[in-house]
């Protein structure tokens, strides 16, 4: 019955994770829809909305310290336990910047739009991509898929720079548009801090089924 009911409370965590991570991924689409079609009150409604996603941050953290207190887990499971509560941690990070990017968005709504936006959707597309993927390796302790998650990273990053050049090119031929071409660069580096956060939750992944520990290395397969 203790084992039964154990079980039943891994697999609720776990769930909860992935509550924790759709609501994540909302926060971000929401912030990005908010920008591409200047939409304020959308962007006010996510910077509203993280304070959800560090509600459920607390609870998880709170299930898991007492699931450690009462069953005092084996080596698998205590892995699974302190893993989950790192991935919860690198959500509410996700979340901030997605509200950080709404800020942005209310700011760029005051200001006239140098060009329509082509490589930030594409960019918070495919740190989307690799969160999903990233909890996939969790839930399903996919290795291989949090090892793609990690060498996905580099073409956020790639993306990001190109944007940097691009908005660099911009403020130099025309000065009136400094202000705004920072804070898009602001929110191209949000992304990619969103696509690290999702790297970091695939390198868990891996060290959950692995047990190897591939965070600040060069060893990803």
């Amino acid at each position: 019955m203790i084992t039964r009911h154990f079980d039943e409370e891994m697999e609720l965590l776990k769930q909860k994770i992935l509550r924790m991570g759709a609501m994540v991924e909302n926060q971000i689409s929401s912030s990005i829809k908010a920008l591409i079609e200047r939409d304020s009150e959308l962007a006010k409604k996510v910077i509203e909305n993280d304070h959800l996603v560090n509600a459920l941050d607390v609870e998880i953290d709170e299930d898991a310290l007492r699931l450690l207190a009462l069953h005092q887990p084996a080596a698998g499971d205590l892995r699974l336990i302190t893993t989950a509560m790192k991935i919860s941690t690198e959500l509410e990070r996700m979340s901030d910047l997605a509200e950080n990017i709404s800020e942005r968005v209310t700011e760029l709504n005051e200001e006239l739009q140098i060009k329509p936006y082509i490589d930030i959707p594409k960019m918070a597309e495919w740190s989307q991509k690799m969160v999903a993927e990233s909890l996939d390796a969790f839930v399903r302790r996919d290795s291989g898929l949090g090892r793609k998650v990690c060498a996905d990273d580099d073409f956020i990053d790639d993306l990001n720079k190109q944007i940097f050049r691009e908005l660099l090119s911009f403020m130099i031929e025309d000065p009136r548009f400094i202000s705004t071409a920072i804070r898009i660069s602001f929110i191209s580096k949000y992304l990619e801090r969103i696509a690290d956060h999702a790297t970091n939750i695939a390198e868990l992944a891996v060290y959950l089924v692995e047990g190897k520990i591939i965070r600040h290395t060069d060893k990803i397969w």
